[in-house]
């Protein structure tokens, strides 16, 4: 265990930022899984916009690389265009 302040400060910070970044990883995971397992290509369609979104935001905060982000939302289009 850190006995600095700063060192404190730090664990404490970094374990915030661990349980959100987790919390967030799980939500865009399960937002991918949805477009995936849709049955009809409008629920796909609708899962998409929200993976989307969530891909989006997590290529701009670092969550994921920007470019992995687009590779996903990339595939995913394709998957929802072999639906129809």
């Amino acid at each position: 265990m850190p006995r600095i302040k700063s060192a404190k400060k730090a664990l404490r910070q970094t374990k915030t930022r661990t349980a959100r970044n987790r919390q967030r990883r799980s939500q865009l995971r399960t937002a991918m899984k949805k477009v995936r397992s849709a049955a009809t290509p409008a629920e796909a369609a609708t899962a998409y916009v929200e993976a989307a979104r969530l891909l989006d935001r997590a290529g701009r905060t670092r969550l994921i690389h920007r470019n992995t982000a687009s590779r996903y939302k990339s595939r995913l289009a394709l998957l929802i265009a072999a639906k129809k």
